[in-house]
């Protein structure tokens, strides 16, 4: 496997990539990698002629300091883990190269930006829409690759891709889970034993309430979701929301063959969690 770190070398080998017909996958990443990022890996090796996985904890995302402080590095395990997938190249620039000069170009995303992540981190969607538009870039790829987990920002990405008529293939494959249901997550390394176990209330919250679809009010849903994660110890809901599946907007009614995304953020102990889970009504 083959690691870059300069912006320009990253440019010049997939232009020529590009002008030899080959396909470029790309799996933008932060690190501290996990079977979630192995299988949007293993996708790209298996649809495109090469596959660029980018290593970047990007500062501009981080509304909190400490977070990103404490966001977990670990490169040497991440390396070898790229290995065992087959990627071909790792890009792991360093943040003087990726921002020479502080950013002040400012992304609106209207409504969707004004809920959920966007409205409870101000400013999250502007980094990762800075981020990826420069690794776009830089990378030039024909597919990227994301994960459901980040619900939001996926949708984000794709608005941006259209709005700025990149040529660039988003592929969206679902949330890989641990055993419990906890969605894998680099933050999930933060976790201590303890809250490691609290932790799978998230997804037992989620599963309550897609049983309730259809059957209860979403504001009752929302709020015995709320309290029951309240009710297991050292969880502090920050959102549990019902949305539009295409929007993300919230609903107050649902109706018959409708797809929802049952939306979740919370803190277990100092580390925040988040998940969704998407719903048709006609499967409910």
């Amino acid at each position: 496997m083959e690691v870059i770190q300069q912006v320009n070398i990253i440019r010049e080998r997939t232009n020529a990539l590009r002008s030899s017909g080959k396909s470029i996958g790309f799996v933008p990443t932060m690190g501290a990698l996990h079977e979630g990022h192995l299988q949007l890996l293993r996708a790209s090796v298996q649809q495109n002629d090469v596959t660029v996985c980018s290593i970047f904890v990007n500062p501009t995302q981080f509304n909190n300091p400490d977070d990103y402080k404490l966001y977990p590095r670990t490169m040497e395990q991440d390396v070898a883990l790229l290995q065992s997938t087959g990627c071909d190249i790792l890009f792991a620039p360093v943040a003087a190269d990726v921002y020479p000069q502080q950013p002040l170009l400012q992304f609106s995303f209207g409504p969707l930006e004004a809920v959920m992540e966007g409205a409870h981190r101000p400013g999250h969607f502007n980094g990762v829409a800075t981020i990826v538009s420069k690794l776009f870039h830089m990378v030039q790829p024909h597919r990227a690759y994301f994960g459901q987990k980040d619900l939001q920002q996926v949708a984000i990405v794709k608005q941006l891709v259209q709005a700025l008529s990149f040529d660039v293939e988003l592929v969206r494959f679902p949330t890989v889970r641990e055993a419990d249901g906890l969605a894998m997550s680099s933050r999930n390394k933060r976790l201590n034993p303890e809250q490691r176990q609290t932790s799978a209330v998230l997804y037992e919250a989620l599963q309550q309430a897609k049983e309730k679809l259809g059957r209860q009010s979403l504001a009752s849903i929302k709020a015995e979701a709320a309290a029951y994660l309240q009710s297991k110890g050292r969880v502090e809901v920050e959102y549990f929301e019902i949305a539009d599946a295409d929007t993300l907007q919230p609903l107050e009614q649902v109706a018959p063959g409708q797809e929802v995304a049952l939306c979740i953020a919370a803190f277990v102990g100092p580390v925040r969690l988040i998940d969704n889970m998407l719903v048709n009504l006609n499967e409910v």
